[in-house]
């Protein structure tokens, strides 16, 4: 009588308490259920199939193609303020402004260097500085403004201040000191530094390697591109992959390399609840549960393994056009189930890509919350079999 006694009285204990049972999630039901409460949406449930992989293979993250233009030519390097430029002239004839040749000068037009001609007298003006007013100095002419012009167009600007005063002017320009038409480059490259781009264009892949390369794996490596105040980041693996990334560099780009170590987050019933490193340039959802030490035969549900992650409006449209969240602009809550009871959501795991930051749960199975009331249940009734089995033994 005392056992049916005790056993009545734990057992509205334990049905209450099967209500509060520690869990590592929430199961299946629980992630579908959760998606529409009072009647308003709070996450797009996805399943991983081919549908959703297609839809997910046009996905394509802003970069610096998109956020930069589509130059297809280098950038003309134009003449700014602080570099050196050299200036020559020539004039036809002696008894000129410039007749008074230096005799290197002399013999350079006798050998047939640049324009100089039989007879004709040069004068090399002396390497100057671009000044703040972007001029540079012009005997018989006075200031000459050039900043912001190409060598030849700075060569017709000279030439049309002597017209009139000097006998047939020829005009050469050059940059002996490239200060504007630079590329700064920092971060994690070898060597960081002020890169003079040249004539032919140079990309961002050139810059970095003149700057002696990067130190960091390539899958964690990002790179920042500041042009004119605006400021775009893509994976160094992007430019390697897809050739219209790797644009052309602008004088005063600002070039940052760094490292970015990709992440993942495993939770619920896997071998191992962590944050996991890619560690490689790519990771597919099979190999993101492989690094964690797969699923746990004791307590997760094979047709509950999610992954929660936050898409653009446009690919939640893509995913389901019906759901009201497909309609908000920004960014839309979504969680992807994938099914490994059947073997075609192990094809699917294939195709389906890890992005930085997501966050993976494998669910409990059903069966795994009952051996929780069993064995709370088992708990509580030991010591009560356990004292009428004492009982029955000293009575006898």
């Amino acid at each position: 009588m005392k056992v049916k006694f005790v056993a009545a009285t734990i057992a509205p204990l334990l049905v209450a308490a099967c209500g509060s049972l520690p869990s590592s999630g929430p199961t299946v039901s629980d992630v579908r259920g959760g998606a529409q409460q009072d009647d308003v949406s709070q996450y797009l449930v996805v399943d991983i199939d081919a549908r959703t992989i297609e839809q997910l293979s046009a996905r394509r993250d802003s970069g610096l193609y998109d956020s930069f233009g589509t130059d297809t030519a280098a950038p003309a390097l134009r003449i700014g303020v602080g570099d050196v430029v050299a200036v020559t002239i020539w004039e036809v004839g002696p008894g000129g402004l410039f007749s008074g040749a230096s005799p290197s000068s002399a013999a350079a037009a006798a050998a047939g260097a640049g324009t100089a001609q039989p007879g004709s007298a040069s004068s090399t003006i002396p390497p100057q500085v671009v000044g703040s007013d972007g001029a540079i100095s012009i005997p018989f002419v006075g200031r000459v403004h050039v900043a912001g012009l190409t060598p030849q167009a700075a060569e017709a600007a000279i030439r049309g201040g002597l017209e009139g005063k000097a006998m047939e002017p020829q005009v050469l320009v050059s940059v002996t000191n490239n200060v504007s038409g630079t590329v700064s480059v920092m971060g994690e490259v070898t060597g960081g530094a002020r890169i003079p781009l040249s004539l032919r264009g140079d990309r961002i892949l050139d810059v970095i390697a003149a700057a002696g390369g990067i130190k960091t794996p390539v899958h964690d490596t990002t790179i920042q591109l500041t042009r004119n105040g605006r400021t775009a980041a893509v994976p160094l693996k992007a430019l390697l992959d897809d050739p219209r990334e790797n644009i052309y560099a602008q004088p005063g780009d600002l070039i940052t390399v760094s490292r970015e170590t990709r992440k993942f987050v495993m939770l619920g019933a896997a071998g191992d609840n962590n944050e996991v490193p890619f560690e490689a340039a790519s990771l597919n959802l099979i190999q993101a549960i492989g690094k964690s030490r797969g699923l746990i035969d004791s307590r997760s549900d094979a047709e509950g393994v999610f992954v929660f992650r936050y898409e653009p409006a446009e690919i939640a449209r893509a995913l389901d056009p019906r759901s009201p969240l497909s309609e908000l602009g920004g960014t839309v809550p979504v969680v992807y189930r994938l099914d490994l009871a059947d073997p075609r959501g192990y094809f699917a795991a294939q195709r389906f890509a890890v992005l930085n930051g997501d966050v993976i749960y494998v669910s409990n199975a059903p069966l795994n919350e009952l051996q929780k009331v069993l064995s709370l249940f088992g708990t509580l009734t030991s010591p009560v079999l356990t004292g009428a089995g004492v009982y029955n033994a000293t009575k006898d």
